[in-house]
């Protein structure tokens, strides 16, 4: 029995890996991110003659909580643009494009909803009415849900922060209208933005005519540069 539990977790780690391999990779990132925060924090206390802060005491602070945000809220609104974007634009020779003259929304029997779904097909799909129509957009509506969440984090714990500020310089704090208007608000948003844009155009373009062998975010290193929704 215990070898058939340890083929089991083999199988659910191989099966995951590539979840399991990434959130890792972000729980390592978030705790380096702390430390490294709760360490700038102290340093500048020594040179101010202030009491250190814990790094319980850092990892909830809004500080901390608006670098965290303002980085999650950019990178849900990059995917959520992508994959709407994605329905209805092309890019000729991108694996992370759909074909040309394929865009839209696609028929019912292409989406395998109502009718024509199969029989292993999710049961939303199968149901019909408002609930094919809920899962038919359910990755848009968590993205951006997640998005506009994570946003509003930014939002409010840059106002903490950014109050902090104004009272250690002896200046009147704003209200959560006057931080939305902003240009710290606006600064912090549009850095993340512009760099997030930047990264999903590159992947679409420069996946056109580089390869990386064996990735599904690429074409077949042998493809030509203009064949179009093909992953090696």
């Amino acid at each position: 029995m215990s070898s058939a539990r340890s083929r089991t977790l083999r199988e659910t780690v191989r099966d995951n890996g590539l979840g399991l391999v990434f959130g890792a990779l972000l729980l390592l990132a978030l705790l380096g991110q702390a430390f490294t925060g709760q360490a700038e924090i102290n340093s500048r206390a020594d040179t101010l003659g202030l009491a250190h802060v814990s790094f319980w005491e850092y990892v909830t602070s809004s500080n901390f909580t608006v670098d965290v945000a303002e980085n999650w809220q950019s990178e849900y609104l990059q995917f959520l643009l992508y994959i709407l974007l994605t329905v209805w634009l092309v890019q000729r020779g991108s694996p992370e494009s759909k074909k040309v003259g394929a865009s839209g929304r696609g028929s019912d029997r292409e989406q395998k909803v109502g009718r024509y779904a199969e029989e292993d097909s999710p049961k939303w799909a199968k149901a019909g009415g408002w609930r094919t129509r809920i899962f038919s957009h359910s990755l848009v509506l968590v993205m951006g849900l997640v998005f506009l969440g994570s946003w509003l984090a930014q939002l409010v714990a840059g106002r903490s922060a950014y109050n902090s500020q104004q009272l250690s310089n002896l200046e009147d704090p704003v209200s959560l209208g006057g931080y939305l208007m902003a240009p710290d608000f606006w600064n912090r948003t549009l850095q993340n933005w512009q760099s997030e844009l930047l990264a999903v155009g590159s992947m679409a373009v420069l996946s056109v005519y580089l390869r990386e062998r064996g990735s599904p975010e690429s074409k077949p290193v042998g493809a030509p540069h203009d064949e179009t929704a093909v992953e090696g």
